[in-house]
């Protein structure tokens, strides 16, 4: 996926983009939907259960005309990996800094003129179904919308949804998307456990305080 800056991206980059997206296409992988035409957004991918995971978005993102970028730690941007990280639409973020790194995404975000913006919101692939809130406060502070988009790795087909604007409630946020994915994922059954999150019957992983719901 070449950048669209008028600087040329490094061969390592090129080569990366160009394998991913043919073992995208050789897996025989199909998505329903289409990302929305809007400039900015966060763009979640869930379950995140699988190795597979990078792969298929690099080949949704590629046959969507999308230039990704993601949140990376900012000690994987050191030399010799500064220019592939960047090339790759790496954002450096500096973790140890509490809550920091909101505000510098935040800013890279309106510093661009088109950020579409990849997050696995559970954080690992050993997640027990609940998502951590960073996406929601990025989301907030740069005043973007949010994209759900769902996979399945059994049957190799995914799809896109309607994007979902964050109006300061978490929770209720939370169950718009749990609702998302439950309606395309009934058998994930990390979407239960996203909806009982969604409710406040298990509580959301991370130390950040939750966004106040808005008053009247």
């Amino acid at each position: 996926m070449p950048r669209t800056d008028s600087r040329k991206t490094s061969l390592l980059s090129r080569i990366t983009w160009t394998v991913l997206v043919r073992l995208f296409r050789y897996k025989g992988w199909r998505f329903e939907g289409r990302v929305p035409d809007i400039p900015k957004f966060i763009f979640l991918g869930a379950p995140h259960t699988s190795n597979w995971d990078f792969v298929v978005f690099a080949g949704v993102v590629n046959e969507q005309a999308v230039e990704p970028s993601f949140i990376g730690k900012n000690s994987l941007f050191k030399w010799p990996m500064t220019r592939f990280m960047y090339d790759m639409g790496g954002i450096p973020v500096d973790r140890s800094r509490k809550g920091g790194y909101v505000q510098t995404v935040a800013k890279a975000i309106e510093e661009a003129d088109r950020m579409s913006l990849v997050i696995a919101p559970e954080g690992s692939r050993s997640s027990d179904g609940r998502w951590r809130s960073g996406f929601y406060h990025i989301a907030l502070a740069a005043g973007i919308p949010i994209v759900p988009a769902w996979v399945n790795n059994e049957t190799m087909r995914g799809g896109i949804g309607e994007p979902i604007w964050p109006s300061g409630d978490f929770h209720a946020d939370l169950a718009k998307l749990a609702a998302f994915y439950k309606q395309h994922r009934p058998d994930c059954e990390r979407f239960d456990v996203l909806a009982e999150q969604a409710e406040g019957e298990v509580e959301t992983p991370g130390s950040r305080p939750l966004p106040e719901p808005p008053k009247g």
